[in-house]
């Protein structure tokens, strides 16, 4: 009998032994596939009984339920079965290809882990249905719908996708909402209206029955290309409050909250390109129902006086996606790159307001510039039509200062017309003299009659060699404009001098100053006055960096200067500096 208890002893403790060596633990999941709005169970399950579970991050994962814990243990045939499992429910947070993490338990002193689970989140998908289910229930009473204003719209026509939260008088939703996957609108322009902070609760319909709605946002979209384009589906996260099978004392139900995942599902929207029949050959894309209008500050003015030219276009329409058309004056004016300035804003209809170019420009010379109209063309969805506005003509008159080659020329020619004169021309001469004879001299051999005689032939060797420096003059054209922008520079750095009480006209005269002096160093035109081909040009002739990046600075400040107003410390400031950095430049440049 001893030798029986003995055997039966040593036989469990070999099944323990071997029990133990078999532990055994895994993660299942409930499906390795599903939607971000759907739901999923992973189970952690061991077949030995263990302690400090310690369950994963759960990273890219909502825990939506647990951990449950549940434990079989029974006896089949003198053979012991042991399952214990911890069971969570997760809600996904993002799309793609996720994991799961380890998970680790401690038996009989070691420590045990799970393989890590590889799960494909992909869109929403429509909920399974179940009546007892509460979450079968919240999604029956509550819907996020993506309204489309103009699902067949032009290449650059606005359009508004309005999203709304249908909500059944059943069930009652918190302002508490959270976006878990938002549209990224490829091939749009896009720009959010948000009203989460400014809910107002609409009564309305909902497949025909009567529904409570917010409007959660409202998207303005300008398609960028033709032919079908896709919306992706804004997807949220929303806590539910719905009637549970629970009931209190007086029978009333007891609501149960449920966190709901939903979406507004993928809407197409079939982009028409723009017509060719019509499209004018100045056409730049602009779309919508626009006015067109060239101002100018003033047109009468003196030579190296600024003038301030806008070009304006006005309405509704897709404002910040295309260019104003560029202006076109006579090359006696200088004009600078245009200050681009934009007054937009988006409602829900689309882009409305305007933008404006603005040109500074100086005319060099006195005389008559006729500013030519310039033409905008725009595309009306509406008429599904082109159409051109053409600006004004207007002339600008320079009354004071020097005179054109080309002017010159236009007078002299005037001069060598006939004068008709009338005898009123005569009227004040005198008829009648007192004339007095005067005293007789030799005037032959005398000193003044060898001077006149001799004095040319001493001269003409001086006239010859100042003739042939005069030609060499004409000729050298760059010379010249060397010299005269050199002159100016002078002449302009005097009189910002002397405007330093007065701001606006101080920086007018630095800035001019400032680019006269670059046309007499480095040879260029005012066309040619980038900022950055300015840096490049002068580092290429051994100016010090630091050198260079005052001076450009000195000009972003003079840009600055013209609108917006400075002290008159800061006037006294850049004047110096502007005399110290030609002085350097001056004494570097090669």
């Amino acid at each position: 009998m001893k030798t029986k208890n003995f055997l039966f002893l040593l036989g469990f403790v070999l099944c323990s032994i071997t029990a133990t060596a078999q532990v055994q633990f895994d993660a299942k999941v409930s499906k390795k596939r599903l939607g971000i709005n759907e739901r999923m169970r992973v189970d952690f399950e061991m077949n030995q009984d263990g302690d400090n579970f310690r369950p994963p991050s759960f990273e890219n994962f909502k825990v939506v339920g647990g951990p449950n814990q549940s434990i079989s243990n029974s006896w089949i045939n003198g053979k012991r079965s042991f399952s214990k499992t911890y069971s969570y429910f997760l809600a996904p947070q993002t799309r793609g290809k996720v994991t799961i993490g380890q998970a680790t338990i401690e038996v009989s002193g070691e420590t045990y882990k799970t393989l890590p689970v590889e799960v494909e989140v992909t869109a929403a998908v429509d909920v399974p249905k179940d009546g007892s289910n509460a979450n079968y229930v919240a999604s029956e009473n509550v819907h996020l719908v993506a309204e489309v204003s103009n699902a067949n719209p032009y290449l650059n026509e606005a359009i508004t996708v309005t999203y709304k939260l249908y909500v059944s008088h059943d069930v009652s939703i918190t302002s508490q909402w959270r976006e878990i996957d938002n549209p990224k609108y490829a091939d749009f322009w896009s720009q959010n209206i948000d009203n989460k902070n400014n809910f107002k609760v609409y009564e309305g319909k909902y497949n025909g029955e009567n529904y409570r709605y917010v409007v959660l946002r409202t998207t303005v979209l300008y398609p960028q290309k033709t032919g079908k384009l896709d919306i992706e589906p804004l997807t949220l996260d929303i806590p539910i409050d719905v009637q549970g099978n629970r009931r209190d004392i007086f029978g009333r139900r007891l609501m149960e909250r449920v966190n709901k995942t939903i979406s507004a599902g993928n809407r197409t929207i079939d982009v028409k390109p723009l017509p060719l029949e019509g499209k004018p050959d100045g056409f730049n894309g602009a779309v919508g129902n626009f006015s067109f209008d060239v101002t100018t500050n003033k047109t009468t003015l003196n030579a190296n006086e600024s003038l301030q030219l806008d070009v304006k276009i006005a309405g509704k329409g897709n404002l910040k996606l295309f260019t104003a058309p560029s202006l076109k004056v006579p090359n006696t004016l200088e004009m600078y790159e245009p200050e681009h300035t934009e007054n937009v804003s988006t409602t829900v209809g689309g882009m409305q307001g305007s933008i404006t170019d603005t040109y500074t420009i100086i005319p060099q010379f006195k005389g008559t510039y006729p500013i030519n109209p310039i033409t905008f063309s725009y595309f009306d969805p509406k008429a599904e039509t082109y159409k051109t506005i053409t600006s004004k003509e207007f002339t600008l008159e320079v009354e004071n200062g020097p005179i054109s080659a080309a002017t010159a020329s236009t007078n002299s020619k005037e001069t060598n017309k006939q004068l008709v004169l009338s005898k009123d021309n005569f009227k004040y001469l005198k008829l009648e003299a007192n004339l007095k004879p005067i005293k007789q001299e030799d005037f032959f051999k005398s000193p003044l009659f060898w001077s006149l005689l001799g004095g040319p032939f001493l001269l003409i060797p001086m006239f010859i060699l100042a003739g042939k420096k005069r030609r060499a003059r004409l000729s050298d054209v760059e010379g010249n404009k060397l010299r005269r922008a050199n002159k100016l520079a002078k002449k302009y750095l005097s009189e910002a001098k002397k405007n330093i009480s007065n701001p606006v006209a101080f920086y007018e005269s630095l800035e001019r100053a400032l680019h006269n002096y670059l046309k007499a160093k480095l040879n260029i035109e005012t066309s040619d006055m980038e900022k950055s081909g300015i840096s490049k040009m002068l580092l290429e002739r051994n100016v010090e960096i630091s050198v260079v990046d005052n001076f450009i600075a000195l000009l972003k400040s003079c840009e600055f200067a013209r609108y917006a107003s400075s002290s008159t410390a800061t006037v006294q400031q850049d004047y110096s500096k502007a005399v110290e950095i030609i002085s350097n430049i001056d004494k570097q440049i090669v």
